[in-house]
């Protein structure tokens, strides 16, 4: 049996790490929520869940992978092979449920980032997104026609996957994630320290960013226990929790291996990025409610709204620089979601190596193809509303699974307390046993609440005024469809189904 890669440094791993969690999200999903749940007070339950659940679940995810030595399926076969189909779906939800059309929003990054240099978008910044560019249809039943733009920044995206994930290891995702985590961090400071320099920029961070409305957080309410949930969710999503990736990545790591403090870097960076990027959210849209004289609370919008529509409509405002401003901006965006890309890919094509033992080269070649030729129905006309509903399901319900059953294979059939063993005896640092109670009844219990109120929410009202049909056909088929391939896929025999060496302890 070949002997499997290693990263090539630690330094290396962390980094391609850091960049499998550090996404858009972090961009344009934490900053609003911080300002929709309290500002300041958001970070409470924030911290909270960074403890009682994010990290945890980094340790399982992490120490698992290392553990077997195997991507997430292997893992999961080892342990409880009737358990296989579940550790297949997360490779292939990651890849099929997302990484489709998370490629594609990258690929319009790649087209404003082009545009940042003529302001391309006009003035009209909403109406130019939604009917000039993404040329939106009326229902996600009618596609309507590919978008040669987003096609083609979609195919560059994909092109981008194949060169790096087709390398080893060490030579591939390694170095890429040497340079561009680097480029990342430095771009965001530079637009940071840029943004809090505008006009009004300060005034809006403090009222709406630093500022502590405590009733937002109260527990006691239905609002308040909202907050609560959404901040665990939006640690489980930013964090990159049940997508396998940590798994996968850790398995290229060597038998001695500090694991928690690992663990610990790669979540304190993701969230000390979010926090920080936020500070160039807020101060760019205060320096646009300054300027135009209207409330921040009508200049601010969520998701892809914020970085499509209100960016470019407050780039154009700037008093210098707005060119090299909006470049800057797009390209952090391309850099971000590019990282979290190539790990979505890895993901599944180690998984698939793993099982079948052919040719990582030709592997990475046949899904980056099949990959890019699924993705193609997101960038026709109707492509925003179908991404957005399968984006939907896939993380509020597919993704929690995936953690749930992490947590009940690990922490009742493996036993915590065997992995805390592993985790001691292969690192410096030993892990409290509290790490059993949060592994064992604390996360899980966590991810059962946030399944819960995604279900009910979603018998309440359907998701976004979508039609029924809709949510079925496409959300719930998303689902259906991806857990199909992954059963398919457990079915076939391991062409190496040797035990870890750890199997014994």
């Amino acid at each position: 049996m070949a002997e499997r890669q290693q990263w090539g440094s630690r330094i290396g791993f962390l980094l391609a790490a850091i960049g499998s969690a550090v996404g858009l999200g972090n961009i344009w999903r934490f900053s609003y929520m911080a300002y929709e749940n309290g500002g300041g007070a958001f970070l409470i339950p924030y911290i909270i869940a960074f403890v009682l659940a994010g990290v945890p679940l980094m340790i399982l995810e992490y120490a698992l992978g290392h553990r077997e030595k195997a991507s997430p399926p292997l893992a999961f076969a080892r342990i409880k092979p009737l358990w296989e189909s579940l550790g297949w779906w997360m490779p292939v939800v990651t890849f099929f449920g997302i990484n489709l059309f998370y490629t594609v929003i990258v690929g319009w990054c790649m087209n404003y980032f082009v545009f940042s240099f003529d302001l391309s978008w006009g003035n009209q910044t909403e109406q130019f997104f939604q009917e000039e560019f993404l040329q939106i249809s009326s229902s996600p039943f009618d596609i309507g026609n590919i978008v040669l733009p987003i096609l083609v920044g979609t195919a560059f995206t994909w092109l981008l996957c194949w060169i790096i994930c087709f390398r080893k290891i060490s030579s591939g995702i390694e170095k890429a994630s040497m340079i561009f985590m680097p480029i990342l961090f430095v771009l965001t400071l530079v637009l940071v320290a840029w943004s809090v320099q505008l006009e009004g920029a300060w005034e809006a961070i403090k009222k709406h960013y630093l500022s502590f409305d405590f009733s937002k957080i109260d527990i006691g309410t239905a609002s308040g226990r909202k907050v609560w949930v959404d901040a665990f969710g939006q640690i489980f999503f930013s964090l990159g929790l049940g997508f396998g990736v940590i798994a996968t990545y850790s398995s290229y790591l060597p038998r001695k291996t500090n694991i928690i403090s690992g663990a610990l870097t790669i979540c304190s960076v993701n969230c000390l990025y979010s926090f920080i990027a936020g500070f160039a959210v807020f101060g760019t849209i205060g320096y646009m409610s300054s300027v135009n004289g209207i409330p921040f609370e009508e200049a601010i919008k969520g998701g892809t709204g914020l970085a499509f529509v209100v960016y470019p409509e407050a780039i154009n405002q700037l008093p210098a620089f707005n060119k090299l401003f909006g470049a800057v901006f797009f390209l952090i965006l391309i850099v971000a979601g590019l990282s979290s890309a190539i790990s979505l890919t890895e993901t599944l094509t180690c998984s698939i190596s793993d099982k079948f033992k052919v040719n990582r080269g030709r592997i990475t070649t046949l899904f980056c193809v099949i990959g890019f030729l699924g993705s193609l129905i997101f960038t026709t006309q109707g492509g925003i509303m179908i991404l957005d509903i399968v984006d939907h399901f896939i993380g509020n319900y597919a993704l929690i699974i995936g953690g749930i059953a992490e947590c009940l294979l690990v922490g009742w059939i493996l036993t915590s307390i065997k992995m805390r063993r592993h985790i001691d005896e292969v690192g410096t640092q030993k892990l409290l046993p509290i790490w059993d109670i949060a592994i064992r009844y604390i996360t899980p219990s966590i991810l059962f609440i946030i399944l819960g109120v995604g279900l009910f929410n979603e018998i309440k009202a359907p998701y976004e005024g979508y039609e029924m049909k809709a949510l079925i056909i496409i959300g719930v088929g998303a689902l259906l469809l991806t857990y199909t391939i992954a059963f398919i896929l457990s079915r076939f025999s391991w062409k190496n189904y040797s035990r870890s060496v750890n199997d014994q302890q």
